[in-house]
């Protein structure tokens, strides 16, 4: 039996998230009470479920400490879980509550408060909630992917094998902010960069023109170096210390040449010591 558990801030695509698994062949159950959690895995046990997705989120508030219990008593019924953590930054948050008209459910607004200051309040008080659930789960920044980009990462995310730790390669483009889902991030915006040559400016770190540039560059080849040889020295310790996921971004300028290239032959580098997926944030929003 498998489950994933999808907990995250409202309003940061956790409905989409269990869409995505729905259409991948989960049984799907939206804001389950933490504490009918250990019950309803035994039920689904018996009904033989191979594959069930569960939504948790803060209208359950009371009761969030006891997931880990719960998952612990889970997991020792030999039922593999994964968490996934739904995120975006509170700027995000508070535009798609102000586009959808919906209220926060810790929202509490009086005739004394500020209705966006309450807003932020409250998406600050569901940060505090969650912090202990977002630090056992792999994260996914929505901020600025879009519905069908999710969708894909969490299939993604949920084919890899379970049971060790999976690598994930980002490359994201700094001038369209950072992600809050990295574990370890690097900043190549130092490198030589292929945009300012006219035969390069419209292709991408993947096409061989760019790679041959860059290969070329022993400041490139050095960075790669380097990135490899932190990760080579932790990533043993990481997995014992039961990190389920590792999520290391490497940003330049535009997120097209020299981040995407680096994941690229990064994800090539570690693909045959551990599970390996790859993300180009900004790429992936145009495909």
């Amino acid at each position: 039996m498998e489950i994933v558990l999808i907990t995250g801030m409202s309003g940061s695509g956790k409905s989409v998230a269990l869409n995505a698994l729905e259409d991948a062949g989960f049984y799907c159950v939206d804001n389950l009470p933490p504490e009918l959690l250990l019950d309803f895995v035994e039920l689904e046990k018996k009904h033989n479920a191979p594959r069930v997705a569960i939504a948790m989120d803060v209208r359950s508030a009371t009761s969030l400490p006891l997931v880990p219990q719960q998952l612990a008593a889970v997991r020792a019924l030999g039922v593999e879980v994964k968490s996934l953590f739904l995120d975006a930054t509170t700027d995000t948050l508070v535009r798609r509550y102000s586009e959808t008209r919906r209220k926060h459910p810790l929202s509490r607004v009086d005739a004394t408060v500020d209705e966006r200051r309450a807003l932020v309040d409250a998406i600050e008080l569901e940060r505090e909630l969650l912090a202990d659930l977002r630090e056992q789960a792999h994260v996914i920044d929505s901020s600025i992917i879009r519905p069908s980009q999710l969708q894909g990462y969490v299939k993604t995310l949920i084919a890899a094998p379970g049971g060790q730790l999976t690598l994930v390669f980002q490359s994201f483009a700094f001038k369209r902010g950072v992600p809050t889902d990295a574990d370890y991030m690097f900043d190549v915006r130092m490198l030589p960069n292929p945009h300012y040559d006219p035969e390069l400016k419209h292709l991408t770190g993947r096409d061989q023109p760019v790679i041959d540039f860059l290969k070329a560059e022993e400041d490139v080849e050095r960075m790669q170096h380097h990135i490899a040889h932190f990760l080579e020295s932790w990533l043993d310790a990481l997995a014992r210390d039961h990190r389920s996921y590792v999520t290391v971004a490497i940003g330049c300028t535009g997120g097209q040449h020299r981040s995407v290239y680096l994941v690229e032959q990064l994800a090539q580098r570690f693909k045959d010591s551990w599970v390996t997926l790859k993300r180009h944030r900004e790429m992936d929003a145009l495909g």
